[in-house]
């Protein structure tokens, strides 16, 4: 009997570590892996998944890059105010010799400089000298002076001199920017050869753009030296702003530092984001345009239809005079988009802002 014990026990055991070793291969095996339709089944819930995060990513990225494109517009609109602080007036969109042509001269986003912490690359310029005489002004990149939403901010090469884009421009008037023959100027803040004071802005500073969204690299015929004559009427539709001709070039807003219209201001012509279509060598363009380019003619005056345009979907982001900064929807009445743009003419019409 006492033999018999230790053999039974031994064979309790064995047998007992058999069944253990069963289960732990049973267990093994249940967990290898998924079955192809768990597979499946899991591949779909991330799928899913990404649908529903990638487009709320996406606009929690615009909604922070267009917060940050307000910022900037709010930053440039003081510092305009702290400039016209300075020297009791806001400066003026070029300065060109009456009566003759005249050369590259800086633009209102050079004079506001030293308001916007850039005092240092302030003191590199010459004011008194053009701008393509000094390529390293020409070439510095302010951040400033882009939206973080602009789709082409890449710098742009014009013979021995580099040029950097800009995204803002500031409000030249409705249509009619500079007479060289006779000295008159547009009915915007901004102005050739003139600095306006708050005290002209008559309109009121709420009511008057000071600032707006343009797009870098923009196409724009120019030149065409059509229209000829004084007092010309605002264009009725984008085909007549087509049918005045003008050699196209492809570097609208790619130098903030060019006081030109087509590089750093805007016109009220049409509303925001309005498409005025162009087609040549069968390329289709979205066109501005400039009659005849401030300084290349001692006649011809410049008149610009430069449009308000974003990469932000349905609007484009501004600022006012008095500091505020507002998004208008491209279906904005254009008799108020057109009444806001001018600073002196006593119009009526409502404006609505978002």
């Amino acid at each position: 009997m006492d033999r018999e014990a230790p053999t039974f026990l031994a064979m309790q055991f064995a047998f007992d570590e058999s069944i253990a070793d069963e289960e732990n291969s049973m267990l093994i095996r249940s967990r290898r892996g998924f079955t192809l339709i768990e597979l499946l089944v899991v591949i779909a819930i991330i799928a899913i998944l990404i649908g529903l995060l990638v487009p709320a990513v996406q606009q929690v990225r615009a909604s922070a890059a267009r917060a940050q494109c307000i910022n900037n517009l709010k930053q440039i609109t003081l510092a305009a105010h702290g400039y016209h602080d300075s020297f009791q007036a806001f400066p003026a969109a070029g300065n060109y010799p009456v009566g003759a042509v005249g050369t590259a001269t800086w633009s209102v986003f050079a004079h506001i400089l030293p308001f916007i912490d850039q005092g240092s690359l302030y003191a590199q310029i010459d004011l008194k000298a053009s701008y393509p005489s000094q390529p390293t002004a020409a070439a510095a990149k302010v951040p400033m002076y882009l939206c973080p939403s602009e789709m082409q901010s890449q710098q742009r090469v014009d013979g021995a001199v580099t040029y950097t884009p800009i995204s803002y421009a500031a409000n030249y008037g409705a249509w009619a920017v500079y007479n060289p023959a006779t000295g008159s100027s547009g009915d915007g803040p901004f102005t050739v050869n003139r600095k306006r004071k708050i005290r002209q802005i008559t309109d009121g500073l709420s009511n008057t753009l000071a600032f707006a969204e343009v797009k870098t690299y923009t196409p724009y015929n120019r030149d065409s030296g059509n229209p000829s004559g004084a007092g010309v009427a605002i264009p009725a539709s984008p085909a007549a702003i087509v049918g005045y001709g003008g050699t196209l070039k492809t570097s609208g807003h790619t130098e903030w530092v060019d006081a030109r219209v087509h590089q750093t201001g805007f016109t009220c012509v049409f509303a925001p984001n309005t498409k005025v279509p162009f087609s040549s060598g069968g390329v289709d363009s979205d066109i501005d345009f400039n009659s005849s380019r401030e300084g290349v003619s001692a006649t011809n005056p410049t008149y610009a239809a430069v449009t308000a345009r974003s990469w932000h979907p349905g609007a484009v982001n501004t600022s006012f005079l008095d500091g505020s900064v507002h998004t208008i929807v491209n279906d904005v009445s254009l008799a108020a988009w057109r009444a806001a743009c001018t600073c002196s003419a006593g119009e009526s019409e409502p404006f609505i802002g978002n």
